[in-house]
């Protein structure tokens, strides 16, 4: 059975069946509507349901609160139709000529950065160009049908080549064979770009980036194409992880300062070891930046990491820090074993 849905404000019109949820039916018409993980965990895609009813689906505690689903508020990237819908949410435009693909890739090569952490580095077809914005991500495409996602890392000038970080998951199929087995000249199939995670370019707002382990690599996309671009915004970078390993590229990150004009890097350690012999920061990384900025209300907020990061930087930076709920850009990784 077909649905009708329209959006507000805006007025953009689009069929759904059941079967699909409301962002799958949204961008197959072409329209983009925010989304990152579409998993319900990083509530990149919440929006207001004016009129009509959904099956709201799985969904994390931090990415929609109690409140806001008494409100009528959904995710869309979990939410199937089961009435016309009237929504309340921000369309980006339409998909045009950055629409996700798929396609083959070749493994050039690999190089591990860091006792769990993998650099892949990937060719493209010469024959097909690859359009994204920085802070976009890629799915694997594997044989059983599933998929596993990885954030681009390098810049869009960059072209004809794809960089992603991997970390090693315990019990992760994928993961053990990028570790154990994949090798250079592998072919791999990929769909991208996807996710509406990518550095809003028509605001003249601080930058602020908060990444917590391999959540580095969208960072390091969107600040080399900041370098490319000679963007003029200040911008600071905030990466956390656990031990000094875990900034397994400490050196480019501090290198950014003396190449971006307004670019400042504060990485942060939460369980620095003896032997790591760190004077650096300490604590949880979305603190160091409550403590550096208490007020966010004059700021962009872009945040990569895991879940529980992600949900409490969220919100401490909305109800302590004054942040524009609508200027909290987030990436969240879901890991799949």
């Amino acid at each position: 059975m077909q649905f009708q849905i329209s959006t507000q404000p805006g007025g953009q019109h689009f069929e759904a069946d059941a079967t699909q949820t409301v962002l799958e039916a949204a961008l197959a018409a072409g329209l983009l509507f925010p989304y990152g993980c579409r998993d319900g965990a990083c509530g990149a895609c919440k929006a207001q349901v004016l009129s009509g009813s959904v099956e709201p689906g799985k969904i994390s505690d931090g990415a929609l609160s109690e409140d806001e689903r008494a409100q009528g508020y959904a995710l869309l990237c979990q939410a199937h139709p089961r009435s016309d819908l009237v929504l309340n949410v921000r369309t980006l435009g339409r998909i045009g000529d950055i629409a996700a693909r798929k396609m083959p890739s070749r493994l050039i090569s690999l190089e591990k950065v860091a006792s769990d952490v993998m650099v892949l580095r990937l060719k493209l077809p010469a024959s097909e160009q690859f359009r994204f914005r920085a802070g976009q991500y890629i799915d694997f495409l594997l044989a059983d049908g599933k998929r596993r996602s990885f954030s681009i890392a390098n810049a869009p000038h960059q072209e004809g080549e794809l960089e992603l970080h991997v970390r090693r998951v315990g019990g992760g199929l994928f993961t053990d064979h990028v570790f154990e087995s994949m090798k250079p000249r592998d072919i791999l199939r990929i769909e991208g770009p996807l996710g509406t995670f990518f550095l809003r370019e028509d605001s003249g707002r601080p930058i602020v980036l908060v990444a917590g382990g391999t959540g580095f690599a969208p960072m390091k996309g969107i600040i080399e194409h900041a370098i490319a671009t000679g963007l003029s915004r200040p911008m600071t970078l905030y990466w956390g992880a656990r031990n000094r390993e875990g900034l397994y590229m400490d050196a480019l990150a501090q290198s950014w300062t003396e190449k971006l004009a307004g670019f400042k890097y504060v990485p942060v350690l939460s369980e620095p070891t003896e032997d790591d012999a760190w004077t650096g920061r300490c604590g949880l990384v979305h603190h160091a930046v409550m403590q550096d900025l208490p007020d966010l209300s004059g700021h962009e907020v872009y945040a990569c990491g895991a879940p529980a990061m992600i949900d409490a930087a969220r919100s401490d930076f909305v109800t302590q820090c004054g942040l524009s709920d609508d200027a909290f850009f987030a990436d969240v990784f879901t890991y799949s074993t």
